[in-house]
């Protein structure tokens, strides 16, 4: 039997998955001995394979993630604050699913971007979206979007995001637009989808820090509500390594 039309119908149906493991198949003595239910089953677990792995990676590239982080590379043996429990409590994602937030705070160097990180890489293992950036430069890119008539766009391409990560929060001053622009984003997203802020200044300061008293009521409405709070601890991760090293 010529094998060559069914991989290439396989392939063009978008089978990559079965087509490969097919090819698999017909070079392997092993797979001859095998039923037929067997081979169609080792067949339809490839393609299952190839989609997820497939699906992470699109996820992966969309998020843009600063750290290559994953929850399997948390030191919980630095004193941090780092409670495992507490940790396994995220891993599965429920809180993202149901649009909870979470504020992570600490000194600089202490593992909040690397955390953060490893929390949305879990999110695209469980098939949610999610996007990494600073806040600085998030406002920055919404500036240009006012600029070039894009901001409603950009609005509800984020809106969309299982999980919005938004790192290095309060490390420089919020103007009239910047503090409009993180109304907007998190009006879009309460009790909906997720939000994560990491920040060195603790969260008892950021009404003081957002200035207006209306809209600092009104994102901290938004934003805390039912939101869990990490404090990390220590000293910095960084200067730990680089001591390491020397």
């Amino acid at each position: 039997m010529l094998i060559q039309p069914t991989l290439d119908a396989l392939n063009a149906l978008k089978l990559h998955g079965m087509a490969a493991a097919l090819s698999e198949q017909m070079t392997q003595s092993a797979a001859q001995g095998l039923s037929f239910e067997e081979r169609i089953g080792l067949l339809v677990e490839r393609e299952a394979v190839f989609r997820e792995s497939r699906r992470l990676t699109r996820l992966l590239q969309q998020a843009q993630l600063k750290e290559r982080a994953c929850l399997e590379d948390l030191d919980f043996r630095a004193r941090r604050g780092l409670d495992r429990a507490h940790i396994a409590t995220l891993t599965a994602c429920d809180w993202i699913r149901v649009g909870q937030n979470l504020l992570i705070q600490g000194a600089t160097g202490c593992g909040k971007t690397f955390l953060a990180c490893a929390l949305a890489h879990q999110a695209c293992r469980q098939g949610l979206s999610a996007l990494y950036v600073r806040a600085p430069r998030l406002f920055e890119e919404l500036t240009l979007a006012h600029a070039d008539g894009s901001f409603r766009k950009r609005l509800a391409a984020l809106a969309k995001t299982s999980l919005l990560v938004i790192d290095d929060f309060a490390i420089s001053p919020l103007g009239a637009r910047e503090r409009g622009d993180l109304l907007e984003i998190l009006d879009d997203r309460i009790g909906a989808r997720a939000t994560l802020i990491t920040s060195q200044l603790p969260v008892e300061h950021w009404y003081e820090y957002i200035g207006d008293p209306t809209l600092a009521d009104a994102i901290l409405d938004r934003l805390l509500h039912s939101a869990r709070t990490l404090t990390l601890e220590g000293e910095s991760m960084r200067k730990r390594k680089s001591q390491a090293q020397a």
